[in-house]
C-alpha cells in the first residue's frame, strides 16, 4: 500500500511523491468533492490537471458520478492507472460519492495488491481517516443529500490510523478551524495528523511516516 497525503496538493514534498510515483504517466484524477460547487466544479479540475501535466503527467478525470451502481466497471477504469490523484474540497460529499460508485471498496482493494499509488489532499487525505468526526467544522455535511441523495457517511475508509487536520496555520483557512480541531483533539488525547499546506503524511506498507519542514 502506498499513500501521499498532504493539506496542500504535493506540499513541499514534491519528491517524495516523484519517488512514490516514478516515471510520470497516466494518472487518474478525482475531483468528486467538488460536486457541491456546481458554477465552479470545471475549473477546479481544471486547477488540477494543468500543474499535473506541467510535470510531466497525463491526467484523465475519473468521475464517481459516472460509475453509480458500477463498482466493477470502476475497478476497470482504475486499474488502468498506476497513480490516483484525489483533490480537495467537501470531505463528506467526497465520502458519499466514494460510497454510491462503490469506491470505497474498489480503491483500499487496489491498494492493498499494491496496484496503484493514492496521492489526496485535503478533503482527498481526510477521508482515509478512521472517521470524518470534527471536519463538520470546516466542510458542510448538510450539501450531501442536495448533492449526493444520501445522508451523511461519517466513518472514513480507514487506511491510516489517525484523523488528518488539513491547513494548519494556513491562508486557505482564514477562520483557523484546522488550528480549532487540532486543539479539541489535543484536549480529548485524539492521536491524528495535524498538517500545514506544507506537510505531508506517507504510508509505504504498514509504515505511515509524516514530513515537515
Amino acid at each position: 500500500m502506498r499513500l501521499f497525503l498532504a493539506s496542500y496538493r504535493f506540499g513541499e514534498h514534491y519528491d517524495v511523491f516523484a519517488e512514490l510515483a516514478g516515471t510520470p504517466g497516466p494518472i487518474a484524477v478525482i475531483a468528486n468533492a467538488c460536486d457541491s460547487w456546481p458554477g465552479a466544479r470545471a475549473a477546479a479540475v481544471t486547477s488540477e490537471l494543468v500543474p499535473l501535466r506541467n510535470r510531466g503527467f497525463a491526467p484523465h478525470e475519473v468521475d464517481l458520478r459516472e460509475y453509480i451502481g458500477r463498482p466493477a466497471e470502476l475497478r476497470r477504469t482504475l486499474s488502468r492507472f498506476p497513480v490516483l490523484w484525489v483533490r480537495g474540497g467537501n470531505t463528506f460529499v467526497l465520502r458519499a460519492q466514494f460510497a454510491r460508485s462503490g469506491a470505497d471498496t474498489v480503491i483500499p482493494e487496489l491498494l492493498a495488491a499494491d496496484s496503484l499509488l493514492y496521492a489526496g489532499y485535503s478533503a482527498g487525505a481526510c477521508l482515509l481517516g478512521p472517521h470524518l468526526h470534527g471536519l463538520e467544522t470546516s466542510d458542510d455535511p448538510r450539501e450531501v443529500a442536495p448533492t449526493c441523495g444520501i445522508e451523511p457517511i461519517w466513518e472514513g475508509l480507514g487506511l491510516i490510523d489517525r484523523p488528518i487536520v488539513a491547513h494548519l496555520d494556513s491562508p486557505t483557512d482564514p477562520e483557523e478551524t484546522g488550528k480549532g480541531l487540532a486543539a479539541r483533539f489535543r484536549a480529548d488525547g485524539t492521536p491524528h495528523w495535524a498538517l500545514t499546506d506544507a506537510d505531508v503524511v506517507v504510508r509505504i506498507g504498514n509504515e505511515i511516516r509524516c514530513y515537515t519542514v
